[in-house]
């Protein structure tokens, strides 16, 4: 339980910080950081149920976006602000990281795989963004469909 409240503090900050670098207003940084933690509590959640990375970054990915359009909404405020900070913890910039150093050792075939890898993390999280976009539009479109009595 230590190592989540220890996942979600570093998370929370990382988030936060980067709302800060990107001029995010200041009544939105705690749920800059807040969305940041979300979809980086799923994926460790995830990853520790030896789930796969990249169904891991998917799953993040979806909840993250979740809880950003939450956030725009209750702060009204746009999407954009939270995904941009909240995405901070789920990019695989470690794996790109070796990618590019096996490059440069002119390890070929390592740098090729960890750029797949890369590639196919970064995937899924926009393929969660979009999902979860998706979800919500066809949630609000029935819903108004109901409300209106069509």
């Amino acid at each position: 339980m230590l190592v989540f409240a220890y996942q979600f503090v570093l998370s929370f900050f990382a988030s936060m910080g980067f709302g800060i670098l990107f001029n995010a207003p200041r009544r939105a940084l705690i749920s800059c950081g807040l969305t940041g933690a979300a979809g980086w509590l799923v994926y460790f959640t995830f990853m520790n149920a030896e789930v796969n990375q990249i169904v891991s970054s998917f799953a993040g990915g979806i909840m993250l976006t979740a809880v950003s359009i939450y956030n725009a909404r209750y702060l009204k405020m746009p999407v954009v602000i939270f995904i941009t900070c909240g995405i901070i913890p789920l990019v695989p910039g470690g794996i790109a990281y070796q990618a590019m150093r096996n490059v440069v050792l002119e390890n070929y075939q390592l740098a090729i795989s960890f750029g797949i890898e890369a590639a196919l993390i970064a995937s899924a999280i926009a393929l969660g963004i979009i999902t979860s976009e998706m979800i919500h539009s066809l949630v609000n479109a029935i819903l108004s469909k109901l409300k209106t009595g069509e």
